[in-house]
């Protein structure tokens, strides 16, 4: 039991890689080898080869197959993994890596904002059915691209559109979660994104 909670709480890894391979890489952490699936994307953006230093943003992933490990070389590449497994129906762990290996996060968030299915379908294991999931879903249902385009616009703060993703990714409403945070804004103007999500969640959960 305790080595299954220890699992669970792994969000971030930092170490030496020991073996770099396009879609997973082995850290040494403290001794301990941890093997990490990660999208061409984080493969790139560290420049992954054996004896270089990482940290990396992860998810563990439980299915009935097992355990997997998920490594990514920013946040926003993971959430953008989280609301692709959590809030598309018939899009998993594997579709997800293979989405941000064929595209960057910007140019993903560019195609849903735009309801770009036929960029989308082009990539590798994305057929045009789950396309248009992904933009009726990320874009109409859960309202994700008003966030991003706002972030981009300038409209809200970095941390508030952090803030606002981590509480999309729970599973909570754009529009519930601008009102929770503003919210905390209104009384803590300088709030970083952590304190703004702990504070938005006890008001969306009052």
């Amino acid at each position: 039991m305790a080595d299954d909670q220890a699992l669970r709480m792994i969000a971030r890894l930092r170490g030496k890689v020991i073996e770099a391979y396009p879609n997973r890489l082995v850290v040494d952490v403290h001794g301990v080898g941890y093997e990490v699936f990660i999208p061409l994307s984080t493969f790139d953006r560290l420049h992954a080869t054996e004896d270089i230093e990482v940290d990396l943003r992860t998810h563990l992933h439980f299915s009935q197959l097992g355990q997997k490990l998920f490594g990514f070389a920013s946040e926003e590449e993971r959430d953008v993994f989280l609301l692709l497994i959590d809030r598309v129906s018939g899009v998993g762990p594997t579709m997800a890596v293979s989405v941000l290996s064929g595209m960057d996060v910007n140019q993903f968030k560019r195609c849903v904002v735009a309801g770009d299915v036929t960029g989308l379908s082009k990539l590798k294991g994305v057929g045009k059915k789950t396309a248009e999931r992904i933009v009726l879903e990320l874009k109409d249902k859960v309202g994700v691209t008003e966030t991003w385009q706002d972030a981009a616009a300038g409209q809200v703060s970095a941390p508030a559109a952090d803030a606002e993703l981590a509480l999309i990714a729970l599973g909570y409403k754009q529009v519930d979660a601008r009102k929770a945070v503003r919210k905390v804004l209104d009384a803590d103007p300088a709030a970083r994104t952590e304190a703004l999500v702990r504070g938005a969640l006890r008001a969306l959960q009052g």
